[in-house]
């Protein structure tokens, strides 16, 4: 819970003022200096005598490096209600999870005042595989989660900002990564009705292999689920997923091998023109193209090692990943083709191999207990082939583009620890990172090789504690990679005439700074304020929509997080946070000077509150309330997105000892509103050539219930 607590030793001597004023100036190294973060290892927080709680959160005095860094336990993941498996990250303050069209689709996310769209600028892992697929098909970054298992997860470990040398491409906003368990305390069998059609199914179980588990443990799962969903062309939505892992934990060594596979198809309902549904031409869940939609599939396999050493540690994890993905979309409706429409299809077949090891040695520097860990990540994607096509009711028509694709990252990085006084630690390290891309298109000028590298320092200063309050100065540089494609293309895609364009930059530079403290002063409340700040070089994308890449200006984004878990009593744990955030383009638009200085969809802010009850008598539950506040949707911010607010309720009771029943209600209060809203133009039939611009939305779906039952053996 949020009350896990460290006992600290008593304090050393008090930091000089100059000592605080020199920590306090390194937020000015946002504008241009080294910067910041790495994890705080147990031995550098040697000042803190642990207390073991079980509970909700894992962030307690001296186990963070930073405010905004922190980790969520099973208990409370088991305990709330999910729409969907990537909602999994709203765990992580100030992130929100939504969606825009057909639920096998990767999420939209939105995190300190990004738009990050389907993943860029937010690093997801699971069991050390990487989540985020560059040069994606779709959108660079590209997160998928609907493979996870919720009842599997066994920890989210969440940082945020460039701070940590651990973290690499695509983590300038921030990183999370999950972990599974190795074993179940029980089996799981569950059933799960709900309104629209939505039926979910689930086996799970572990089981020790020979005498008291000495040959290690065999878990396994095996879920399937279909969901209509109410939209008025129904999503059959239909997932199948099966995991085996096997694990052994013997004297300091720690193994897991675990192989996953995973397949789904949907009908997809994509934004829709607001001018449409004032006209009564659809409803608010009706669509323009009903040929929308998609199929994708995943299959990987890997391995996992953690040695405890007598002077350090060693971890070493593998993986390999092999990926499909055919997505139907029509986002424009009739504006380039008005007798056939605009449908296109977004295709790509993925291979993905890589690995990642680090080395730890616990040590002395000046006398101080200091910790020096050197790491190396090592990455190769193999996409043959990837592309955009014209497509009729999904019949392909013509190509656009079509791209065999090798993309190759390797990332070492060295970090020190140190605690020079009782009251002062320091996480210094670098990263360095090289690029290598190879692209084969079908339109020749824009194949070829490039290659990139970037060097990232950080630091991170923790002081403290005093009177259970402890302090965080982070500083670093990070960076995004961009789309290999856009790296070497010379001509639009999409154009006729082939005009001339210029190829991107193939890595991105971010800078960084937070300061921001922890307090426990409050018996049962822990609570954290985090002050940030990110620079942008530039928020270059590749657009798959289009075929090309389409670079923006350079931006700066700034904010506050708040964020509080309380125990108001055994059995209830209260949690508020609050995140508000700014962000602007630093530089006027070269092609268009009249264009704002905007960020569309930034998010500005974000509020969720939360009560879990565990453990009152036979009864649990929690309940959840999500607000998402208005945001611009162009640069001048003309046009703005109204505000969502969502509640989730999840009421449940043990029918005996082994068996539990749930309900689970989502939108409690039926409120309308958008899961996201983009301000582009279309053409419906009939309209002028060039389109209407027009706000496009896609609804929160309206309330709707689900009843799970739950057994264990």
């Amino acid at each position: 819970m949020s009350t896990v607590s460290r006992r600290p030793v008593p304090s050393g001597r008090a930091p000089s003022a100059p000592t605080l004023l020199a920590a306090a100036a390194l937020l000015a190294l946002v504008g241009g200096r080294a910067h910041a973060d790495g994890a705080a290892p147990a031995e550098i927080v040697a000042q803190f005598a642990p207390t073991t709680v079980l509970g909700h959160y894992d962030n307690a005095l001296g186990t963070s490096d930073a405010a905004s860094q922190g980790s969520v336990t099973a208990t409370l993941i088991a305990a709330r209600p999910t729409l969907r498996p990537a909602e999994l990250l709203e765990f992580v303050p100030g992130v929100i999870v939504t969606q825009h069209s057909g639920d096998g689709k990767a999420n939209q996310y939105f995190l300190r005042g990004f738009n990050l769209d389907h993943g860029t600028d937010f690093a997801t892992w699971v069991a050390g595989m990487p989540v985020n697929m560059p040069t994606h098909a779709h959108g660079h970054g590209y997160s998928d989660l609907n493979w996870l298992l919720p009842e599997l997860v066994n920890r989210i470990a969440y940082k945020k900002g460039p701070y940590f040398a651990e973290e690499g491409d695509f983590s300038s906003a921030g990183a999370a990564r999950i972990g599974l368990v190795d074993q179940l305390p029980q089996g799981i069998a569950s059933l799960t009705f709900g309104e629209h059609g939505y039926r979910r199914g689930l086996l799970a179980n572990s089981t020790s292999l020979g005498s008291a588990g000495r040959n290690g443990e065999l878990l396994y799962a095996v879920e399937a689920a279909h969901n209509d969903g109410p939209w008025d062309n129904p999503e059959k939505f239909h997932r199948a997923n099966a995991v085996l892992r096997y694990s052994r934990a013997e004297g300091g060594t720690r193994q897991a091998l675990t192989a996953m596979g995973y397949t789904a198809g949907w009908n997809a309902t994509d934004q829709v023109p607001q001018r449409a549904v004032d006209a009564g031409l659809v409803g608010r869940f009706g669509t323009i193209d009903p040929t929308d939609g998609g199929s994708t599939s995943r299959a990987s396999l890997s391995y996992e090692l953690e040695r405890t050493l007598g002077n350090g540690q060693f971890k070493f994890n593998a993986y390999s990943i092999q990926s499909r993905l055919d997505l139907y979309s029509n986002f424009t409706f009739f504006q380039e083709n008005p007798l056939r429409g605009d449908q296109f299809e977004q295709a790509e077949q993925r291979r993905v191999a890589g690995l990642a090891t680090s080395r730890r040695w616990n040590t002395t520097l000046g006398g101080r207990d200091s910790t020096n860990t050197v790491g190396l990540q090592l990455r190769h994607d193999r996409l043959a082939p990837v592309g955009l096509y014209s497509t009729v009711a999904r019949e392909r028509t013509a190509t656009t583009q079509e791209s065999s694709v090798r993309q190759t990252s390797l990332g070492l990085y060295a970090e020190n620890a140190t605690a020079w006084a009782p009251w002062l630690r320091s996480v210094a390290g670098v990263r360095a990172d090289r690029f290598d891309f190879d692209v084969h298109s079908s339109i020749a000028a824009n194949s070829g090789k490039r290659s990139a590298s970037i060097a990232s320092p950080k630091l991170s200063l923790i002081l403290g504690p005093w009177t259970r309050t402890e302090f965080f100065v982070n500083a670093g540089y990070g960076f995004h990679s961009n789309d290999a494609r856009g790296t070497v293309a010379t001509v639009a895609a999409k154009d006729p005439a082939g005009s001339a364009i210029a190829p991107v930059d193939p890595l991105v530079r971010s800078k960084g700074a937070e300061l921001g403290l922890r307090t426990e002063f409050v018996p049962g409340l822990q609570s954290s304020l985090s002050l940030w700040a990110l620079k942008l070089d530039s928020e270059l994308l590749f657009v798959g929509d289009a075929g090309e890449t389409e670079p923006s200006r350079a931006s700066r984004r700034y904010g506050v997080e708040w964020n509080n878990h309380y125990v108001a009593y055994k059995w209830l744990l209260l949690d508020a946070d609050l995140a508000v955030s700014r962000a602007r383009f630093t530089e006027p638009d070269r092609a268009d000077p009249a264009l704002g200085s905007h960020v569309p969809g930034s998010i500005q802010t974000v509020a969720s509150f939360g009560a879990t009850i565990t453990d009152l008598g036979p009864w649990f539950g929690q309940s959840q309330l999500r607000y998402f506040g208005p945001r611009a949707l162009d640069e001048n911010n003309t046009q703005r997105s109204r505000a969502t607010t969502l509640a989730y309720l999840r009421a449940g009771y043990r029918v005996g000892r082994n068996v539990k029943l749930t309900l689970d209600v989502f939108n409690l209060f039926d409120r309308r509103g958008s899961d996201i809203d983009y301000y582009y133009a279309s053409r419906l039939q009939g309209e002028p050539a060039q389109g209407v611009e027009d706000i496009h939305f896609h609804p929160v779906e309206p309330r709707s219930v689900r009843v799970s039952l739950i057994a264990n053996f």
